[in-house]
């Protein structure tokens, strides 16, 4: 399975930014789908996760109330809508694709995305 990310930018702090992951090959498994990211210098941390079906979504405290996780099943494809953007938010974002005790660790994930650049200046 391929997964192609999408969305990434510059931005002002306070503006709003949607990503986008599209899965390729083989994806009719019942998988979750989530987000992480890695600024530079630090670990790459996990933001938000949705479930195989949509109906479950899981968010980091420091992003909670600001992200919203979303997916389209019929396109494969996971949202992140990201709304009152800081500085802090800036960093890589990768997309992710795994079973529900992985989805939430960067160290278990085996299926990555290429990342997308989110800056949010202040």
């Amino acid at each position: 399975v391929q997964l192609q990310a999408s969305g990434g930018g510059l931005v002002q702090a306070g503006g709003s930014l949607r990503l986008s992951c599209t899965a390729s090959g083989r994806t009719n498994s019942p998988v979750h789908m989530g987000w992480f990211r890695q600024a530079p210098g630090k670990e790459r941390e996990f933001v938000a996760a949705i479930s195989w079906d949509g109906s479950n979504t899981y968010y980091a405290d420091s992003v909670r109330g600001r992200f919203s996780i979303s997916r389209d099943t019929s396109k494969n494809t996971v949202y992140l809508q990201m709304n009152r953007l800081k500085p802090e938010d800036t960093a890589v974002y990768y997309c992710a694709r795994d079973q529900a005790s992985y989805i939430t660790r960067a160290d278990r994930v085996r299926s990555w995305g290429q990342g997308t650049q989110v800056t949010v200046s202040s």
